[in-house]
């Protein structure tokens, strides 16, 4: 198990430390969509492993009205912050997915088209979705249930581990409390 990393609150700044400890992707959704912010980070590892796992909080208008908030997390198998953020048992969402069947949602991850499956069992709060993106399990965490309608419009993630200069342009907005919980 790795340990988990204080949540660091949204700044330009904070976020670079845990992009350039992360052996994960950190993933935001880019562009932001229209009035949404960034709102937090969390990673679990250590100085030694660096980050194994990272979850990126954002939050702005639902698709369907009010607020809506959404988790991305990225994670080597059996690290479990996914999880804990979907409220499920488990380390990983693998039996809580039914990828016979077709997926529910894609998003595009890193320029690929990464196919996303809601989680069964999650809080009826929430909408949970997960997938493989980049060798690790992507998963997508938003509140309230419907808000899940954002992952149906193919949302463009980018790893911030690549992103460069554009990072420094991210509005940012007050520190969520859900990435806290």
């Amino acid at each position: 198990m790795y340990p988990l990393q204080p949540v660091v609150p949204p700044s330009v700044e904070g976020l670079g430390v845990v992009v350039n400890r992360s052996r994960v992707p950190v993933w935001m959704p880019w562009p932001l969509p229209v009035g949404w912010l960034f709102t937090g980070v969390a990673y679990a590892g250590d100085d030694v492993s660096g980050g194994r796992a990272s979850a990126v909080a954002c939050s702005g208008p639902s698709p369907l009205g009010g607020p809506g908030e959404l988790i991305l997390v990225a994670e080597e198998l059996g690290v479990g912050l996914g999880a804990h953020y979907a409220g499920v048992d488990g380390p990983d969402p693998g039996p809580y997915l039914n990828v016979d069947a077709p997926a529910q949602a894609k998003v595009l991850a890193a320029g690929r088209p990464t196919p996303l499956w809601l989680v069964k069992g999650a809080p009826t709060d929430r909408a949970v979705f997960a997938g493989e993106a980049c060798g690790i399990w992507l998963w997508a965490v938003v509140w309230p249930e419907q808000s899940g309608l954002l992952l149906y419009d193919e949302l463009v993630l980018t790893d911030l581990r690549d992103a460069g200069a554009e990072a420094d342009l991210l509005p940012c907005g007050a520190l969520s409390p859900r990435i806290l919980s």
